[in-house]
């Protein structure tokens, strides 16, 4: 009988057979480039740390699969605190003890010598450590049986032969921590074991629990993910669907984290009321209709949220109300004289959108009065120069009125102290740090909170009590009433910031009042809130060569993207591949059609299909029994490394480059595939046929291992290839590494291809449509409110886009025409450009310059 495929390997990007034991050179080797060792000085030197899933189920214990994924980057966390830091003992070593103390439990559970329970030939793809053990080391005295079994490991004769080899590598793994540090965990919690009500075990994956409150165990933290919430009156841009938090919280919930997803329209402000106005309803029907209108969007795009809300709630008026009065009376609230801008042909105060002038900071001629979308610059509207306002285009005149301001300057100390250990532990987008740390360098003034409105929360306080709360104080505090609607243990998650860990999603344009404005609140509000742990925020998707605009039927919209026949699967994953993390990226129609086709359709979605067809062929639709060789291993060993670089990936929220991991693995099986081609095999003798149900057995197993890992990205595809492969749902589930998901004999069901070609004639047509020129509003297609041109009721049907000159020019300019005649052309253009800008009631200046791409 042969021994169980169960290992650990000491390198992934190395397999070898059980029963042979690497070489003194080769473990050296592993160590330094798996960065996987620590120093001779902390003796025992601990080697790779990684148990491969693809084993018996019943030869390790899924806690201590996990407990592994765990102790390799806490690893090798700790060799850059030694090696580059020159931070050696507790405070390196503080990392591994809990998770060392995880491994003494499974030791001595076990009743064996060796970690996964198999014999010590295994050794040369498992785990060592190369050093006498005990020496320099204290905590190890603690750990009896771990430190008898490093003693026996070391004193093998590879291990200690490598130990000569070792400081000549640590010298280059130095180099490279250098250059490639790692995440630096905080240290790990000890874990605190209670009983859940309602049953045994934590929240199921992918649901959430019974009682709606965070629950802790070991291999559980709590995470809550709250999406900036779409303005009720407009429509759910493309930039912004399908949500990354969506990706990340279904990923939590697959690794059984105890995960709440919230999410709603911000329904107070300006924009619902003028809007309401426009279309003759009250703000509230406005607001039922947007609502109902953004819930079917995300529907359509699959996002799973736990709960999707309003901002317009009892609840809502009730914890705005108590946190405002908890700032009142801790005495970090301001009364003073604003000046604001009033409309007198309107017979109103203009709220900040609904002024535009010249940006005082960059000179953008189309800048709010609230911010400027070229320089990012918030603004107060009296900063403008030559306002207008945007209901009648007149000119307002600046009126003093009394409000209530947030003193951020009596706060700002304890924002940094927060920011500073916040962003030791966090992650933090790198645009997010630079935003806050800019707001912080020109230091923090009194924020106004309070606008003369009727739609909004209502100011409980004598004088104030005819004006609402402003909406970027009003509008954060509505995940925590979005929550309170949820579950009436809504204050488990926002006031337990012990136990929780929240994520919190946005545009950069959204980040000084998620990482400033609305901590402050909950900081001087003291009544131990949860504040953000990790702030993800993108650059901005523009689109084709220019920018989406709903006003100029340019660009896609959430609302559209159902009606040009592709799934929403290809959107999330199109809008995920080009996700902008690090900087501007661009919506392109042909890309859009050769991602589709190549990646999507010949890459991922020809080898699931081909392993489950070849199941289906060749083997009457049972998975064949698997006589792994070297080659499958290493195709493991592979898969292995692409998997833990996912979940690595995954945790630092750096999607974009996760989904390329997946897209690695399904290369990897493509190319494994065509090189032992198995409908070649099956035709001869009996060692090529079981050749070839080896390799369909590892393929499709393989293929089910994509369906888990692409669950957080295209849920539809995934449950697809669930449905066809008959994966049973207990083994949905994403684990750390690589399991044997269909045994031999499992039976599969019909298989179907799960990805269309896109045609370049259908590209076309959409690239066309979707290019300018359409109109929208309507009933059918309402306008946003911030993109909306308020100087009418009745949209104006735009001009065509002046394509035609445009080609001309550019003609003209490729074939080296006369001067003369190219600026003639060139000025017959922009004029064309400025009428058109008249009629949708922008600002007629032309930029100067041309954007480069």
């Amino acid at each position: 009988m042969s021994p169980c495929p169960c290992h650990l390997r000491v390198s992934f990007t190395t397999a070898r057979s059980s029963g042979s034991r690497p070489s003194a050179a080769a473990v050296a080797a592993a160590v330094a480039r798996s960065v996987v060792a620590l120093s001779l000085s902390l003796s025992p030197l601990l080697v790779a740390v990684a148990a491969s899933s693809w084993r018996c189920r019943a030869a390790c214990a899924p806690g201590f699969r996990a407990s592994s994924y765990r102790l390799h980057p806490a690893v090798a966390a700790a060799l850059y605190l030694w090696l580059v830091q020159g931070r050696a003992g507790p405070e390196a070593l503080g990392l591994l003890q809990p998770l060392l103390a995880h491994l003494e439990q499974h030791l001595a559970r076990s009743g064996t010598s060796h970690l996964a329970g198999v014999s010590e030939g295994a050794l040369g793809v498992g785990m060592g450590w190369m050093s006498p053990a005990g020496q320099g080391w204290p905590q190890l005295c603690e750990l009896q049986v771990l430190r008898s079994w490093f003693g026996a490991v070391s004193a093998l004769e590879p291990c200690r032969a490598a130990a000569a080899l070792l400081p000549e590598a640590l010298r280059e793994l130095r180099a490279h921590l250098a250059q490639h540090p790692p995440h630096l965990p905080s240290p790990p919690r000890e874990p605190q074991v209670r009983p859940r009500p309602g049953g045994e075990g934590g929240a199921q994956v992918g649901t959430a629990p019974l009682t709606g409150c965070p629950q802790q165990d070991e291999e559980s933290p709590e995470r809550a993910c709250a999406h900036a919430q779409p303005r009720c009156a407009s429509h759910a841009s493309m930039p912004g669907v399908p949500s990354p938090d969506g990706r990340c919280c279904r990923y939590s919930r697959l690794r059984g984290w105890n995960t709440l997803f919230v999410c709603g329209t911000d329904e107070y402000g300006t924009a619902t009321e003028t809007r309401a106005l426009q279309e003759g309803l009250s703000p509230r029907q406005l607001c039922d209709r947007y609502h109902a209108l953004h819930a079917d969007i995300y529907a359509w795009f699959r996002i799973s949220f736990d709960h999707f809300g309003r901002t317009t709630t009892p609840q809502q008026t009730s914890i705005a109300q108590d946190i405002f009065q908890r700032l009142l009376a801790r005495g970090f609230l301001l009364q003073d004289t604003l000046e604001q801008l009033r409309c007198e042909r309107c017979g109103r105060y203009l709220a900040d959108r609904f002024v535009e002038g010249t940006c005082p900071s960059c000179g953008y001629g189309e800048a709010r009065g609230d911010q400027c979308d070229r320089c990012g610059k918030l603004i107060n509207a009296v900063e403008l120069q030559n306002p207008q306002c945007k209901l009648c285009r007149g000119t307002p005149v600046v009126t003093p009125t009394q409000h209530l301001f947030l003193d951020l300057p009596k706060l700002e100390g304890r924002l940094e102290a927060w920011l500073e250990r916040t962003w030791a532990a966090g992650e933090w987008t790198a645009n997010a740090r630079h935003i806050t740390r800019t707001w912080l360098r020109d230091g923090l003034k009194p924020r106004c909170i309070t606008r003369d409105l009727t739609w909004g929360t209502p100011v409980p306080l004598d004088g104030f009590r005819d004006k609402v709360f402003y909406v970027w104080f009003d509008a954060p505090i509505g995940y925590l009433s979005i929550t309170a609607n949820y579950t009436e243990h809504w204050e488990r998650w926002w006031k337990n910031p012990q136990q929780v860990e929240l994520y919190n999603f946005m545009a950069k344009d959204n980040v000084p009042f998620h990482s400033v404005v609305f901590p402050c609140s909950l900081l001087g509000a003291d009544d131990n809130y949860t504040l953000v742990n990790h702030l993800i925020a993108t650059e901005y998707l523009n689109y084709e060569d220019g920018k989406f605009s709903k006003s100029r039927g340019v660009g896609v919209f959430g609302d559209m993207a159902k009606d040009t026949g592709i799934p929403a699967d290809v959107w999330r994953f199109y809008l995920l591949y080009l996700r902008p993390e690090g900087q501007d990226s661009a919506f392109c129609w042909a890309d859009l059609m050769l991602k589709n086709n190549s990646e999507l359709l010949n890459n991922l979605g020809n080898f699931i299909n081909r392993a489950g067809m070849f199941v289906c062929k060749f083997f009457g639709g049972t998975v064949p029994a698997m006589a792994l060789t070297a080659e499958d291993q290493r195709l493991l060993a592979r898969v292995t490394l692409e998997m833990r670089q996912y979940h690595q990936l995954m945790e630092r929220v750096r999607l974009r480059d996760a989904l390329r991991c997946v897209l690695g693995i399904s290369r990897h099986g493509n190319q494994y595939i065509q090189v032992n081609e198995p409908w070649k095999r099956i035709k001869g003798d009996d060692r090529d046929r079981q050749r070839a149900g080896t390799v369909t057995g590892v393929a499709v197993n393989l293929a089910a291992t994509l369906a888990a890992l692409l669950q957080p990205f295209v849920p539809g595809i995934s449950a697809a290839i669930q449905a066809q492969l008959r994966i049973p749902p207990e083994r949905c589930g994403l684990g750390p590494g690589l399991t044997c998901t269909l045994p031999a004999g499992h039976r599969v069901g019909t298989v179907s291809p799960l990805f269309q070609k896109l045609e370049p004639e259908q590209v076309e047509a959409l690239r066309q449509r979707f290019g300018g020129g359409q109109v929208s509003g309507g009933s059918g297609a309402p306008q946003s409110a911030l993109n909306f041109t308020l100087g009418t009721c009745s949209p104006i049907p735009p001009l065509p886009i002046p394509s035609a000159k445009g080609n001309l020019v550019r003609q003209l300019k490729a074939a080296q025409a006369e001067k003369a005649q190219v600026e003639a052309q060139v000025a017959k253009l922009l004029e064309l450009k400025r009428q058109l800008a008249l009629a949708e009631g922008r600002s007629p200046e032309v930029p100067k310059g041309k954007r480069k791409k």
